[in-house]
């Protein structure tokens, strides 16, 4: 078993991308009462238009992340990890290469939002260094906000054991 490798997706990786997006998500269907949105994302659209980065193992697809770079922040618009690699650190590793594209593009600041019943990711992250901003409904779903404040010229290094990457900066 080789080590994950991080890559930009391609349009070849879109329907890739929206079968583990659904793997991901559809635990919380029920719980929502409807599809979260990622779900029903254009990953072709977000491919062309937005930064989309796949994470494989031996060709296989083990997580996405979707990040849009705005006037004075970095948004992660959605992530996902196939259900049979969570508990790998391979969201870490998708949440630190959100904060390296926010680098990368002039940006201090990464946003986000969750569903208010995606209990697990509320917990989750404020232990990556994001602080909750404001709850409210956006869309048609009850969201919770997020921020971090990244420092100037902070970039994405690969933890020990990691493995090289496109994502690694010199």
């Amino acid at each position: 078993m080789s080590e994950p490798s991080l890559r930009r997706a391609t349009a070849a990786d879109a329907a890739a991308i929206a079968q583990l997006v659904e793997r991901a998500y559809e635990k919380y269907v029920q719980r929502i009462g409807r599809r979260p949105a990622p779900m029903d994302a254009d990953h072709a659209a977000l491919i062309e238009n937005a930064n989309v980065w796949v994470l494989t193992e031996d060709d296989r697809l083990l997580g996405s992340l979707v990040t849009l770079v705005m006037d004075d922040h970095l948004l992660l618009e959605s992530i996902a990890v196939a259900p049979g690699a969570q508990g790998r650190g391979l969201g870490a590793l998708l949440m630190r290469r959100a904060e390296d594209d926010a680098h990368d593009a002039g940006r201090t600041e990464v946003r986000l939002y969750t569903n208010a019943a995606m209990t697990e990711n509320i917990a989750m992250y404020p232990r990556f260094g994001y602080v909750e901003t404001h709850r409210g409904g956006q869309d048609g779903f009850r969201r919770v906000f997020f921020t971090k404040k990244l420092p100037a010229g902070w970039g994405y290094r690969p933890a020990e054991g990691e493995g090289e990457s496109e994502a690694t900066r010199e």
